[in-house]
């Protein structure tokens, strides 16, 4: 698979079937879901299967994109997902043992500029928990701002954070 963007440290492509493993690993973490409000793949074969049928790549050429280091280290992912009302949102998600070190922050600025630069998306907005500092932490240090609050994909009270094109400047 070839890669969708490098930075400094890290690789980000689509994800495959190949990557079902570790995708069942990452949504069966109990600290990765407490602010999602998803529910676990019950096993394997499910994340494969949800792999192999995801359309955001063949619809919006984008999407959530696996995440590794330059070795092959698999992280987690992050990307872009149209939401059902047209808005675009920047995601992400890392095994417990890969945050703190900038790789959201990392991963998260390589998706943004691959929204604005090559997709030219006027706007991305980005959903979190409240008690999620460390992603609301993230989403500032990549120049999103507070944008407003309410029920936003699975939060009820979410605070929703956005970042125009007119604005980025990295």
């Amino acid at each position: 698979m070839l890669p969708i963007t490098r930075t400094e440290r890290l690789l980000l492509r689509e994800m495959t079937a190949a990557d079902a493993a570790h995708c069942f690993d990452l949504n069966n973490d109990p600290d990765v879901l407490r602010f999602t409000g998803e529910a676990p793949f019950p096993d394997v074969e499910t994340a494969r299967t949800f792999l192999a049928a995801y359309p955001a790549y063949r619809e919006d050429g984008f999407g959530r994109w696996a995440v590794e280091k330059h070795d092959g280290t698999w992280l987690g992912w992050c990307g872009l997902r149209r939401q059902p009302d047209g808005e675009v949102d920047l995601g992400y998600r890392l095994l417990p043992a890969h945050r703190s070190q900038g790789f959201a922050t990392e991963a998260s600025l390589a998706c943004l500029r691959i929204g604005f630069e090559r997709f030219q998306l006027p706007a991305i907005i980005a959903q979190v928990d409240p008690a999620n500092h460390p992603s609301i932490r993230v989403l500032e240090k990549v120049g999103m701002q507070m944008w407003r609050t309410g029920p936003c994909g699975h939060h009820e009270a979410a605070l929703i954070y956005r970042l125009e094109r007119e604005a980025w400047n990295r």
